[in-house]
C-alpha cells in the first residue's frame, strides 16, 4: 500500500491596497502655500525661511538623513552611507560659512557666529546628548522629521527634549561659572591661520569619508 502524500501549497498573499495619500498631500500643500503668503505680508524673509524649512524637511524625510544614524549604523549594520553624507554636508557648510566669515572680515566686520569655549563640559554634553539620541532613536532633525510621519515616540522625545533644555537653561549660570569661564576659546583661523584652518578641516572631513568608505566595503 502506498501512502499518498498531500502537499498543500501556501495561498498567494494578496498585496494590501495602499491608501491614496493624494488628498492629504494636496491639503498639506495648500496649507504650506497659505502660511507662506501670510508670512510674506509681515516680512518677506520670514516667508523665504518658511519655504526653505519645508524644503529641507522634505529632503530629510526622503533621504532618511539623521545624525544619530550616521554614528549608529556603522556599529549596528556596518553601513556608512549616512556617515559619508554627513561629512559631505559638513564640507559644504564649511565652504559657505568660511566664505561668509572671510568676506565679512575683509570688510572690517566682526566674526560671524560665536566662538564658544571648549572643555570638559563639551565632552560631558556630547556623551549625554549621544545617549539620549540613541535611546530616542533620532537626533533633533530626525525627531522633527519622524514627528511629521506620525511616530508617537518622537513626540515623547521632543517633550523630554524641551524639558531637558529648560533644566539646562535654569542651571546655565552654574555651568558658566564652573566650566565656561575657565575653558579656552579656540578660533582656528587665529590658531592655524586661514589656510590651515580651512584646508585642515576639509582634509579631516575627507579622511573620515575615506575611512568610512573603507570600513563599509572592507569585507567585500
Amino acid at each position: 500500500m502506498t501512502e499518498t502524500q498531500i502537499v498543500t501549497r501556501p495561498r498567494p498573499l494578496t498585496a494590501a491596497r495602499k491608501k491614496s495619500q493624494l488628498g492629504y498631500t494636496a491639503v498639506a500643500l495648500i496649507v504650506v502655500i497659505a502660511v507662506g503668503i501670510y508670512l510674506s505680508q509681515f516680512k518677506t524673509l520670514s516667508s523665504i525661511i518658511w519655504f526653505l524649512g519645508i524644503g529641507l524637511g522634505v529632503v530629510l524625510q526622503k533621504s532618511r538623513f539623521c545624525f544619530t544614524a550616521s554614528l549608529r549604523d556603522p556599529i549596528l549594520t556596518g553601513s556608512t552611507s549616512l556617515t559619508r553624507a554627513t561629512m559631505i554636508a559638513f564640507a559644504v557648510a564649511s565652504l559657505g560659512f568660511a566664505a561668509l566669515q572671510f568676506t565679512t572680515l575683509l570688510k572690517g566686520g566682526p566674526v560671524i557666529g560665536g566662538v564658544q569655549p571648549v572643555g570638559m563640559h563639551t565632552a560631558i554634553g556630547a556623551v549625554l546628548f549621544g545617549i539620549g539620541m540613541v535611546i530616542s532613536g533620532g537626533c533633533a532633525s530626525g525627531t522633527l522629521m519622524r514627528m511629521g510621519e506620525g511616530f508617537a515616540m518622537q513626540w515623547l522625545s521632543l517633550t523630554t527634549f524641551i524639558l531637558g533644555s529648560v533644566l539646562g537653561a535654569i542651571h546655565f549660570g552654574w555651568w558658566t561659572d564652573n566650566f565656561f569661564n575657565a575653558a579656552p576659546k579656540i578660533y582656528l583661523p587665529e590658531a592655524l591661520g586661514w589656510a590651515g584652518a580651512f584646508f585642515g578641516q576639509l582634509a579631516l572631513l575627507g579622511a573620515i569619508y575615506v575611512f568610512a568608505t573603507w570600513y563599509e566595503y572592507r569585507k567585500v
